[in-house]
């Protein structure tokens, strides 16, 4: 990780605490291609555990099924990476960890496992709160399977940021 997106990473955990401890949020993560990322970034923060109540890392299927009550039929249709799948783990997240507020991801980092559909680099990143859940496509092309983690990891702190404002 370059030091500059390392800079900025937590730069963003930093404003994700103080924004989330203002508000009175909890904070969850659900994590596949990041294996804990992002919850470490946020946890490197002073004053996280008043806002972050914990993750999952949620690598196999089963443990998106069992843990984020993810549907086996929606993974089998749509494949892990995948807007709803993605958004179910989020709302997961929300529900089963009893948070404001969820991150999660899932994607293919690589340098295998990429499909013409699916590419290497492909990352979907889900939000839930208590009433709504979205997800958003990320394509991070031409990197590293680090890279692309990290990358995921900056984009999803943005997202959550997004999402308390």
């Amino acid at each position: 990780m370059s030091q500059n997106m390392l800079k900025e990473i937590f730069g963003l955990s930093a404003e994700l605490v103080e924004k989330a401890t203002l508000k009175g949020w909890k904070i969850a993560t659900a994590e596949s291609c990041t294996g804990g990322l992002i919850g470490a970034a946020i946890t490197a923060t002073s004053g996280s555990s008043g806002m972050f109540k914990g993750g999952i890392i949620a690598y196999d299927n089963q443990i998106k099924t069992k843990l984020l009550a993810v549907p086996p039929s929606t993974i089998g249709k749509y494949g892990a990476v995948s807007e709803i799948v993605a958004t179910r783990m989020a709302a997961g997240a929300v529900e089963r960890l009893d948070v404001d507020l969820a991150v999660a991801v899932t994607g293919v980092a690589g340098p295998g496992g990429g499909s013409e559909d699916k590419p290497v680099g492909t990352v979907w990143i889900g939000i839930a709160t208590r009433e709504a859940s979205f997800a958003v496509l990320h394509h991070f092309a031409d990197m590293s399977r680090n890279k692309v983690r990290d990358a995921t990891c900056l984009e999803a702190l943005k997202a959550l940021l997004k999402a308390l404002d």
